[in-house]
């Protein structure tokens, strides 16, 4: 057994069985990738995939037991490296922070500025991806810290990561300045309906919330489009497609200059942005700090402690 096997049930796991992408993302020719297979099952003396012809069609039952233990070796073999790096090179190597588009662009930039002036040599990647793809990123350890509001306060958060609240935030209202809804004494969820809405895709920073209102209070929305980031929706707002619907710190009176913000706090419940990491995959000394830069309660003790909890 070799680790070149191992990462071959891993890819082909993610890559639904599909052996010549698994190639592809390996580096090698789809002749070896078989020949490891045969070679590893031989050595186990069971079958790991179930085929159809030539072709890998999904796991066996075994092969589902040993894919669990496949990305615990290969995490741990990242472990290893990691704990070198650190003792060899405590300033340097490099970060991933998987999060969403909002947290990049609004949430993050202070917190990467003071990092970045204490860890010059350290490389930091800032993946933008869904909720759903950050908790993948973090499930495979290609991402050391996940950041977002949907995906990661429960479920299988709960189990395979330690979350922890980074801040909270509500939604705001934008339209176009002198819009009608400007007029109002009070903002009204019955008000808001009556008007075209554009707001984030479903299942990004909050939409659920804002959805969820809608229909305790028997209200059917007019969503005509819907966006990943802030910057687009106001965009649309702004040539007068619909009524926004945005992330709080997303509004900057001096800069969106033709736009109005109304306050919506009391229409819709507040959200709270999460920072997570995965239990079992070992963090640089740095990545302590980034998480305090974060969030002061965020100490190295804390973190730890919640790493180390069952």
């Amino acid at each position: 057994m070799n680790f070149q096997q191992l990462r071959i049930i891993r890819e082909a796991v993610r890559r639904n069985f599909n052996l010549t992408e698994v190639a592809a993302a390996l580096f090698t020719s789809q002749s070896r990738v078989s020949k490891h297979i045969l070679d590893l099952e031989d050595e186990l003396g069971i079958e790991l995939f179930v085929r159809k012809g030539k072709r890998l069609t999904g796991l066996t039952e075994p092969g589902k037991e040993l894919v669990g233990i496949v990305e615990r070796m290969l995490i741990d073999a990242k472990n290893i490296k990691r704990v070198a790096e650190q003792f060899a090179n405590r300033d340097e190597g490099s970060l991933t922070i998987a999060t969403t588009h909002t947290q990049a662009r609004y949430a993050l930039p202070q917190v990467v500025r003071r990092f970045k002036q204490a860890y010059p040599k350290v490389h930091l990647a800032l993946h933008q991806a869904s909720p759903a793809e950050i908790v993948a990123l973090l499930q495979s350890g290609e991402a050391d810290i996940g950041i977002a509001t949907e995906a990661l306060d429960g479920g299988n958060a709960a189990s395979n990561f330690a979350s922890f609240p980074f801040y909270d935030w509500h939604h705001l209202v934008v339209v176009p300045d002198g819009h009608a809804l400007t007029q109002l004494p009070k903002l009204t969820l019955q008000a808001l309906a009556t008007h075209p809405l554009i707001t984030y895709h479903a299942g990004y920073t909050g939409r659920p919330r804002i959805d969820a209102t809608f229909a305790e209070a028997g209200l059917v929305p007019d969503v005509v489009m819907s966006a990943l980031d802030a910057d687009v929706i106001k965009t649309y707002v702004e040539v007068g497609l619909g009524v926004g619907i945005i992330a709080s710190m997303a509004f900057d009176a001096a800069r969106d200059v033709g736009l109005t913000s109304l306050d919506a706090a009391h229409l819709f419940p507040p959200n709270t942005t999460r920072i997570a990491v995965r239990r079992g995959h070992y963090l640089r000394g740095y990545a302590y700090r980034f998480l305090e830069e974060s969030s002061p309660a965020l100490t190295q003790a804390v973190v730890k402690g919640a790493l180390d909890a069952e």
